[in-house]
């Protein structure tokens, strides 16, 4: 929603991005501190501070982006006022991931702990598949969208306190936990992909309300139900990949990773290359089908590659890892696209080649934690 409606109140390419931007590096450097929190607090109690703080952060946007579209805060005041906002919402939003993750992992053995993290994508996945279902709610008012998503984070922070249980094999450690850096040599090859690999998804899909919109020639509005299709459809490849290659093939999380950048490449290139609704949206598909099979990939090979005690730790750096992309990304994109609309989708798909070049190598420092 925010690409139509932060052009709506007269912000340029790179101010809507990098609001997304700034959000996503306050999760990046918040979540391995979520993540070691849960170690010590438990699952459960964190999950519910990212989930109420979803809840506070999106209202707290959503006003802001009211009185902006009110016409009673424009320019740059209204601009770092909506940077604030995310910057509130992204420090408490992000405890959910980390410990929702690190709660798959609690629940899950070595044997079954990618098809657990596939299925969290799936349920991801679902979410993203309703969500833009109702962008299409745009047309009755702009803000409607945002407004419900506050309500159905709430409600689910309900469902969460009332009916989740801490995970059995979860127990509160007396001693502090410990800190897992990102050169860990065990998480390192994961890092480094995961990094790359949602720079260039972050860098496409901040930009590609851009995209719809000026290569189709169409208004606010009409965008918002355009990209909502688009994405609803990508998700539902994502789901797809995620409920039945990660399911049903048993395939190790770092060759899921070799599987999923080169579709991500062929979806690059054919955002570049057309500029009609059906390439476009076949590119948002196949764009999910290889997200859907790397999510799982990602975040089950760093798990595996480190002892019980440690899930907290890692869910917290591997969760970091996409805030990263999504800061990097949305950024450089808004940019790229003020020079040129393709140039975003030419970089993205140039640098993922060089990430299969270098994927041949960190596949060698690969390991498996035993026990």
């Amino acid at each position: 929603m925010l690409a139509p409606i932060g052009r709506e109140i007269g912000f340029s390419e790179f101010q809507i991005t990098s609001i997304i931007g700034v959000s996503a590096l306050i999760v990046f450097l918040a979540s391995p501190f979520w993540g070691r929190l849960s170690d010590t607090w438990g699952r459960k109690s964190v999950m519910l501070i990212g989930l109420f703080g979803y809840t506070g952060g999106t209202l707290i946007f959503t006003i802001v982006l009211a009185i902006g579209l009110e016409g009673w805060l424009l320019g740059i005041p209204l601009y770092l006022a909506l940077i604030g906002a995310r910057i509130l919402h992204a420090m408490f939003m992000s405890a959910a991931m980390p410990a929702s993750t690190a709660y798959m992992a609690d629940i899950t053995n070595v044997e079954n702990r990618t098809k657990g993290m596939g299925a969290s994508g799936a349920a991801n996945n679902i979410g993203s598949m309703v969500g833009p279902v109702f962008a299409g709610l745009a047309a009755i008012s702009l803000l409607l969208p945002l407004w419900l998503m506050a309500i159905i984070a709430f409600i689910n922070g309900l469902f969460v306190w009332r009916y989740l249980p801490e995970p059995p094999r979860h127990e509160v450690p007396q001693h502090r936990p410990r800190r897992l850096k990102y050169t860990d040599p065990r998480i390192l090859p994961f890092v480094v992909v995961g990094v790359c690999m949602f720079m260039g998804f972050a860098l496409v899909q901040q930009t590609m309300g851009f995209r719809f919109q000026d290569a189709l020639g169409l208004s606010t509005t009409e965008t918002a139900k355009t990209l909502g299709i688009a994405m609803m459809l990508s998700a539902a490849c994502s789901l797809f990949s995620q409920m039945v290659v990660v399911q049903r093939l048993r395939l190790a999380p770092f060759t899921l990773l070799r599987i999923a950048i080169p579709l991500l490449i062929v979806a690059f290139v054919l955002m570049s290359a057309f500029s009609t609704q059906l390439m476009l949206t076949i590119a948002m598909m196949i764009l999910g089908l290889g997200m859907g099979i790397a999510g799982p990939g990602f975040m089950s090979g760093a798990s595996l590659a480190v002892s019980a005690e440690e899930q907290g730790a890692v869910a917290g750096v591997a969760g970091s890892c996409p805030p990263l992309g999504f800061f990097i990304g949305p950024m450089l994109g808004g940019a790229l696209y003020q020079v040129n609309p393709v140039l975003p989708y030419q970089f993205a798909a140039g640098m993922y080649v060089l990430l299969v070049i270098a994927m041949i190598f960190l596949a060698r420092r690969v390991t498996v934690h035993e026990g």
